[in-house]
């Protein structure tokens, strides 16, 4: 059995100080809106994948007036107890102590709890832009297996180093400084071209390297998430076109890798492929088509100053019968994709070994009967369930179990 036992806070959004016991089974945190319900499951989402499910960097984490925020979290596995401490720095690196001694980077705690988080902001994994399903994949990688946080990290350094280099290039040819110093258009293209193209051959290894490795780790995962999606949207909503996945790669769409697609290219699966296809298509491996791919789209990257090809471009593509979901899909079906994309998530780190903690954010009061129902239903075995809700009435039947009132602050037990 996994279940996180205790919490403690120091600093962390609202809470100076907090010290919470936890057992398995289902806990409800229930109390009006605005009183840190949120912040205690944010708190353990930090823990399990450190990023925040609400915010894209860290500074909002730490309460208003101090430098820092300390979370704290007793993890149970069987008969085995891990203290996990992170200290969260904003614009500084974070730390790490694990059973109260330092570890060399934060990162190196990640997998010591596992969570599969439902929200409101899970919608957007239906209706939201590329990257809110691009950050869904590779956070499952990381939940699955936790080196790929260095790939990630890797793959972002050198995305980053590269684009900034990108970015004086096209600066110099618009006139501006090149990487020489150099003032016109003229000294750029005879002597600052030469450099940025083979220091772009440089980045265009290690993109292409690291690249590979994300890439082919996400075509694994939606292999295996395909079937499990599948069921879980049938499940929730049964009278619905079955649900689809596909992946839509800058190792194959035409032009200079541009985000976003046309609903032809859903419909024709132009754009998308399997693990087989991208991996062995001409006899060439994803690495060293990524290299041809940013050799093919060179010239507008330098004209625009960013990275064209990459797995940062990529989209899963959600679909309902021959159609996208997003555009086409009602309010009820897109609900019903995200929460399917989450119990798929939850099923394969079940497969893994070991349950994930399942954390529902004040998801139920936007659900209608039926689907409140059906999620409650599916969630109710796992061995430790912890929802937020704003009156106990959001809370299913079928989830009642140790109840905390969260008010002003304060998080009581209710006996």
């Amino acid at each position: 059995m996994v279940y996180v036992a205790h919490l403690s806070l120091t600093d962390f959004r609202s809470y100076a100080s907090l010290e919470l016991g936890l057992e398995p089974g289902v806990t409800a945190f229930v109390g009006p809106n605005g009183q840190g319900k949120t912040n205690l499951v944010e708190a353990l989402g930090y823990v399990a994948t450190q990023s925040s499910h609400r915010v894209a960097n860290d500074a909002p984490l730490v309460r208003k007036g101090a430098t820092r925020a300390i979370v704290r979290c007793a993890v149970h596995r069987d008969d085995r107890r891990a203290l996990v401490e992170l200290e969260i720095n904003p614009g500084r690196a974070n730390r790490a102590r694990l059973n109260r001694s330092p570890v060399s980077r934060a990162r190196d705690v990640v997998g010591l709890l596992r969570t599969v988080l439902f929200a409101p902001e899970d919608l957007a994994l239906s209706k939201g832009d590329p990257s809110e399903r691009r950050r869904f994949l590779d956070d499952l990688l990381v939940s699955r297996a936790p080196r790929f946080a260095g790939v990630r990290a890797d793959y972002d350094r050198v995305l980053k180093q590269r684009g900034a280099l990108l970015r004086t290039a096209a600066q110099a040819r618009r006139g501006g400084r090149s990487v020489r110093r150099q003032e016109s258009d003229t000294a750029f293209n005879a002597a600052g071209a030469g450099d940025v193209l083979s220091t772009l051959e440089v980045w265009d290894a290690h993109l292409a390297r690291h690249g590979a490795e994300l890439l082919r780790a996400r075509l694994e995962l939606i292999e295996a998430l395909r079937p499990l999606v599948a069921g879980a949207y049938a499940a929730l909503a049964p009278a619905s076109a079955p649900a689809t996945l596909a992946y839509r790669s800058t190792l194959s769409t035409g032009g200079d890798g541009d985000e976003g697609g046309s609903e032809g290219e859903f419909a024709g699966e132009r754009g998308s492929f399997d693990t087989q296809t991208l991996s062995t298509d001409l006899g060439k491996t994803l690495e060293e088509r990524l290299r041809e791919r940013l050799l093919e789209v060179r010239s507008a990257e330098l004209e625009r100053g960013v990275t064209l090809v990459g797995p940062h471009r990529d989209d899963l593509l959600l679909g309902l019968g021959d159609l996208p979901a997003r555009g086409y899909a009602s309010h009820g079906e897109s609900w019903s994709f995200a929460l399917a994309l989450r119990l798929a998530a939850y099923e394969l780190l079940r497969a893994d070994g070991g349950d994930p903690v399942l954390i529902l954010d004040d998801v139920f009061a936007e659900l209608d009967s039926q689907r409140r129902r059906r999620l409650a239903e599916f969630v109710a075995p796992a061995e430790q369930v912890l929802i937020t809700a704003a009156v106990p009435d959001d809370v299913p039947r079928e989830l009642i179990g140790a109840r905390f009132d969260v008010a002003e602050g304060s998080v009581t037990r209710v006996r």
